[in-house]
């Protein structure tokens, strides 16, 4: 699989990563084994990236990832985690102290002494703005505790904040075929910066996927159920904020263009092919709970873009989802 340098860590990563939200929690029960076996079929395929969390499961995804490397010494295997979501989501929370304690059970966890990439967890907005947070973070670099730290965010503004850091290796992002907004000044910013993009969400949760109707039901323990209205965390990452029947009609429309354009391709494979041909995208990082969804995720970094396909995807963007995202991420 083609492999990008991850930004400022100066790290090859594959275009098409894993997102390991669901192996800890939050998308229903996926058990140890299926976890690991998600790993390793991601890995056979050509990954050299995965995305974790420390609040993933508590800490379970983490771990799975530790046991896996422990247990695949000779993968190679950039892993990169999050912090900033155990403790009350206020300014004040982010100190050095904290950060410390966090990164120690991450690197616990993971079974390693320096942790690859850190990146703040979607923290409250003013705390992209403040100079003692990316201090606190150069003297984790310093320290030793980690290489390379990054960020994560919920809005374009807050990428762009972080994006003038000299320390930011890395902004994570939103961005599918139904939220464009990373493509205005994200993405060239980053590009002139040096700063690799991390895509997340490239399927919407699943609706680019072409699977879901309007009566699909979701179990009680999965954010697709629960976190629709936003009452757990950002209504953004569920369904990229769009309305759920509004985009499984968006979603149909989206299958019946691949098929004109990409004959052979699943809608899936052609959502994630499309995030990594924007230009200054690093890497996509999908969710997959059993092997063939990791194999076909991965299948997805060999499929090429036809220009008529990203037109299409522009055009259902405004006439489904511009007018209600573009202000709001």
């Amino acid at each position: 699989m083609e492999q990008r340098i991850l930004g400022r860590t100066d790290r090859p990563v594959s275009i098409v990563g894993l997102g390991t939200w669901q192996l800890g929690a939050d998308w229903g029960e996926v058990d140890e084994s299926d976890a690991l076996d998600v790993l390793s079929a991601s890995v056979d395929a050509g990954v050299t990236f995965f995305d974790t969390a420390d609040v993933y499961g508590d800490g379970r995804s983490e771990r799975v990832i530790g046991r896996f490397r422990r247990e695949n010494p000779s993968a190679p295997l950039t892993v990169a985690t999050k912090m900033g979501r155990r403790g009350p989501q206020e300014p004040g929370e982010f100190t050095l102290a904290n950060f410390r304690a966090w990164t120690d059970r991450s690197r616990t966890n993971l079974g390693v002494d320096r942790l690859d990439l850190v990146q703040l967890h979607c923290p409250p907005t003013p705390v992209f703005s403040s100079d003692a947070v990316y201090d606190a973070l150069d003297t984790l670099v310093a320290e030793g505790a980690i290489a390379n730290y990054g960020v994560s965010v919920e809005t374009c503004a807050e990428a762009l904040a972080a994006i003038a850091r000299p320390g930011t290796a890395s902004v994570q992002i939103i961005l599918n075929a139904f939220r464009l907004k990373p493509l205005d000044e994200v993405l060239p910013a980053a590009r002139a910066a040096g700063v690799g993009v991390i895509a997340r969400v490239p399927l919407a949760s699943g609706l680019l996927s072409g699977r879901y109707t309007a009566d699909t039901e979701f179990a009680s323990t999965d954010h697709r159920n629960y976190n629709r209205d936003g009452s757990a965390f950002d209504v953004g990452e569920t369904f990229s904020g769009v309305d759920y029947e509004q985009g499984v009609q968006a979603a149909r429309e989206f299958s019946a263009l691949v098929s004109r354009e990409l004959p052979g391709v699943s809608p899936a494979a052609a959502a994630i092919a499309w995030v990594a041909s924007q230009p200054g995208v690093t890497s996509v990082i999908p969710g997959a709970r059993s092997r063939a969804q990791a194999e076909a995720n991965a299948a997805a970094g060999d499929v090429t873009v036809p220009p008529a396909l990203d037109e299409g995807v522009h055009a259902l963007y405004d006439q489904y989802f511009r007018a209600a995202i573009h202000p709001r991420w």
